[in-house]
């Protein structure tokens, strides 16, 4: 195992549906996870519960899971206080806490949290300088090297590469991997969340794959196109493939394995349901078996 990801393993779970789910059910969701052998539990956070709060609970529900709040808004709490919160949290679940820090979008900073959006490379750049420099947290407690960007533009990578970690990466194609890998270098972590959809019959779930790959389009319009992708909101067949991987266990597998051909550190596994609001247990199971966990 790459020294890069000695502690999130080589295949995670990106929980993006648990803010649906209440807590009992999340933490045994949580403890399913773990036991069936996957490395790391991702979450993002938009509207539902608090990051550092969540985090809090995944890590109680488990013993040795690493867990990843994997895309912690920075206009959700100023530095000082995430700062003092990873540190909290460090210290009570040593080396299993990962902060990825995200920029946020617009309307959840100005609409909904009732701040200004600033320009995103020079807010997370500022907002990492006062990261650093926070001087509350519990006794001793250091800068944690537990940290990296949720990214997509070469701009962002760049910063990821100079001033964590690495990067996170959700939602983009394999070619997209292979040019963040280009950007990061030798050094610095990458890992990618894959959109998924298990499915016996490609058929069947055709509609739910293109939905996904539709929700996927905001921010990524520029980028898709640099990849070859000239109309993005066609969702021609080429681009639900190329974001979503959709079919049996093996197929998924599959994709995984070219991820990690074009640069990966470690793939999450973001699984995409007709049922949101109940956990993928039976299909994490199956894909568990394929990935040989």
């Amino acid at each position: 195992m790459s020294a890069r990801t000695h502690d999130l393993g080589r295949i995670g779970i990106w929980a993006g549906d648990f803010d649906r789910l209440p807590a009992p059910e999340v933490r045994r969701a949580a403890a399913a996870i773990e036991d069936l052998g996957f490395g790391t539990l991702w979450f993002p956070e938009t509207t539902g519960r608090e990051a550092m709060a969540h985090a809090a609970i995944l890590l109680s529900a488990t013993r040795h899971i690493t867990v990843a709040a994997g895309m912690t808004d920075i206009y959700a709490r100023d530095p000082v206080t995430a700062a003092a919160a990873q540190r909290t949290l460090d210290e009570a679940f040593p080396g299993r806490f990962l902060l990825s820090l995200w920029e946020s979008h617009p309307s959840l900073a100005q609409d909904i949290r009732g701040h200004r959006f600033g320009p995103p490379l020079a807010t997370m750049r500022s907002y990492l300088d006062a990261l650093d420099t926070a001087p509350f947290g519990p006794p001793d407690a250091a800068v944690s090297p537990h940290r990296v960007l949720a990214a997509l533009g070469p701009s962002m990578l760049a910063l990821a590469a100079e001033r964590a970690r690495g990067a996170t990466v959700l939602g983009m194609p394999v070619e997209h991997t292979r040019a963040a890998r280009t950007i990061l270098g030798d050094g610095g972590l990458l890992a990618i969340t894959q959109l998924c959809v298990l499915t016996h019959d490609r058929a069947d779930t055709a509609d739910l794959a293109r939905n996904a790959a539709a929700a996927a389009l905001p921010n990524r319009h520029q980028l898709l196109r640099g990849l070859g992708h000239e109309n993005p909101d066609a969702l021609d067949d080429r681009l639900v493939d190329a974001l979503v991987a959709h079919g049996r266990a093996e197929d998924i597998a599959r994709r995984v394995l070219t991820h990690f051909d074009a640069g990966a550190d470690h793939v999450s596994l973001h699984l995409v349901t007709t049922t949101p609001d109940s956990p993928s247990v039976r299909q994490w199971e199956q894909l568990a078996v394929h990935l040989a966990l």
